[in-house]
């Protein structure tokens, strides 16, 4: 099985098949926003201190010579207005979609509905109402599936089909308990549930199952058929229920930025305001740990005043990543890294 599209064995999990350092994912999705939020502003403190110390002329220098101060903080309190206001509104006209008449409300009540049957009757049972539970349902339906092909493939003849189909099988399962003990632990609201439904590469799995089909159709019994396809509703079932389930989230997440950033706001118009009415060179005399006082203020100051965008930054790390990493819906393979 040299071919690139044979190797049923692939990665599954999203970090296994990004091939990427796992410091990356932790910065870009993994992380509290806000402990991103904190690194970052944490370097933006450090960097601004050592750049004012080691270059010539200093901060302090330029402090005394020229309006440093009131350039910075002037430019900063339009940009946090400016900035603030323009993100606010952008996750607004986002959460407007959601609005909408009667009839419209309906249409989607109807759809919601409609897909709650169709989970049911994949399930034998009542769809649960969690999300994390209702993932965690059709992956553990895919992996009983899954064994329920291998059960019926074992009395085949075809020795090459019964290999395939156990690696296959295998790799369902592993990814399967994987993806549902990460579930488990996952509540809406946290981005915990999202993270543990990107590990399951059911994209993947379609695209084999309509592989595996198509290469030994002469070989397969109609129990045999009827099994890759019930095991391949299953699959493909995961992919809408994840990417609804990703839409809001990405709304919860608007909700939560808006409000933080009006939050973080406040206290960066403050600071700016503050720092360009009553600061100036002779403010904060003498020095500390050998870096000049008004040095230590200036970049706490303008530490604080971009902790709006810093915020902006770390949610949208998320936001973006996870969109580029869901773009196709269904055996469309785009990282080069799958191939």
């Amino acid at each position: 099985m040299s071919d690139g599209d044979s190797d049923i064995g692939t990665e599954d999990t999203m970090r296994e098949r990004a091939d990427e350092s796992a410091l990356k994912i932790w910065l870009l999705m993994g992380a509290n926003r806000f402990v991103v939020m904190g690194t970052l502003a944490a370097a933006v403190f450090t960097s601004f201190i050592v750049v004012s110390t080691l270059i010539d002329p200093s901060l302090q220098t330029e402090v005394k010579q020229t309006d440093t101060i009131e350039t910075i903080f002037s430019t900063l309190l339009g940009l946090v207005v400016t900035g603030t206001t323009l993100v606010v509104s952008i996750s607004q006209l986002v959460l407007s979609q959601e609005n909408g008449p009667v009839g419209d409300q309906r249409a989607r009540m109807s759809d919601a509905l409609d897909f709650r049957t169709y989970v049911r009757e994949l399930l034998g049972t009542v769809a649960p109402a969690d999300p994390s539970a209702l993932l965690q349902a059709l992956v553990d339906e895919s992996e009983r599936r899954a064994t329920g092909l291998y059960r019926v493939i074992e009395t085949n003849d075809n020795d090459e089909l019964q290999a395939e189909i156990n690696e296959f099988v295998e790799s369902i399962r592993g990814n399967a308990e994987t993806v549902s003990q990460k579930l488990d632990d996952s509540r809406f609201g946290s981005f915990s549930v999202l993270f543990a439904a990107l590990d399951f590469n059911y994209s993947w799995k379609i695209y084999q199952i309509d592989r595996l089909t198509d290469k030994y159709e002469a070989d397969l019994s109609d129990a045999e058929r009827a099994a890759f396809s019930e095991l391949s509703n299953a699959i493909a079932m995961f992919g809408p229920t994840r990417e609804h389930i990703k839409t809001l989230y990405f709304q919860w997440a608007l909700v939560d930025l808006s409000r933080y950033i009006l939050f973080a706001a406040i206290p960066a118009l403050i600071i700016s305001g503050l720092m360009l009415t009553f600061v100036g060179a002779s403010s904060f005399p003498g020095s500390t740990l050998g870096v000049p006082n008004i040095t230590w203020v200036v970049s706490a100051a303008f530490t604080i005043a971009v902790i709006p965008f810093l915020l902006f930054t770390s949610y949208i790390f998320r936001i973006a990543t996870v969109a580029k990493r869901t773009l196709a819906i269904g055996p469309l393979i785009l990282r080069e890294s799958q191939r």
